[in-house]
């Protein structure tokens, strides 16, 4: 990878990572459609993988007393068997259509959270998981884009939001350690420079991180909410747009 593509490089991981800081999720939501605009798509999940795995577990780490194991456990198993699949097709996938429709249900719900924020919101159905946890995993490993998936869920499922902020953290941690490993398996990462961009663009991940972090307190638990589902209306039009401009 050229200086000149981790100087474009750069400013988009701070960004993302950022957000990330400040929500617990949505690095990849907010850094894989740019990317993507210079940088191979084979070459830009797995770099951003890493980012993701760094991030997760300094957050995870100090937020663990706030991490719901329940929720986890009843994730796991079913991101698992969704990451299997969505690796398996990663190779041949020859369609955006799969993120069209990723960005409608996404934009959909988010319509409906931003006009019932704020209300007494009936907490979604433990079952839920499995549909959430398959659908998360397949478009983690496809596309890097599952936070929106498990975020919608979480979301549903916790009114305290250091809950949710160091749950979904665990959540895309596990989900990068598995992804990683698969990628690592089918050869992804013996290709060339990645590990060098990596490490060139790990101070602006790291440094994006800390400001997001610092800035987090300032948001009122209504506030940060409000600003997930924009988050997550934004990722949703990415995924549209990728889907429909940029098929893979």
């Amino acid at each position: 990878m050229s200086v000149d593509l981790i100087a474009l490089a750069a400013p988009v991981v701070f960004f993302a990572y950022a957000i990330f800081g400040i929500t617990g999720f949505g690095a990849a939501m907010v850094s894989m459609p740019v990317l993507i605009q210079f940088m191979p798509l084979q070459f830009a999940v797995p770099l951003v993988v890493l980012f993701d795995l760094v991030c997760t577990a300094l957050v995870g780490i100090r937020n663990w007393r706030h991490v719901s194991i329940p929720e986890l456990k009843r994730l796991f198993m079913w991101m698992l068997i969704g990451i299997g699949l969505g690796v398996a097709v990663l190779h041949k996938a020859n369609s955006g259509w799969p993120l069209v429709l990723l960005g409608c249900f996404v934009l959909v719900v988010c319509v409906r959270g931003l006009r019932t924020t704020g209300g007494h919101n009936k907490p979604m159905a433990a079952c839920w998981a499995i549909p959430f946890g398959l659908v998360g995993g397949v478009f983690s490993a496809m596309f890097g884009t599952g936070g929106p998936v498990y975020t919608l869920y979480l979301s549903r499922r916790f009114s305290e939001m250091d809950a949710f902020r160091a749950t979904i953290s665990v959540v895309i941690l596990l989900s990068g350690v598995i992804r990683a490993i698969a990628f690592g398996a089918t050869g992804m990462y013996s290709q060339s420079g990645i590990l060098l961009a990596a490490l060139s663009l790990l101070p602006a991940c790291l440094l994006g991180l800390f400001l997001g972090s610092r800035l987090r307190p300032r948001f009122s638990p209504e506030n940060l909410r409000r600003c997930i589902y924009m988050l997550l209306a934004v990722a949703g039009v990415g995924a549209i747009y990728r889907g429909w401009v940029t098929p893979i």
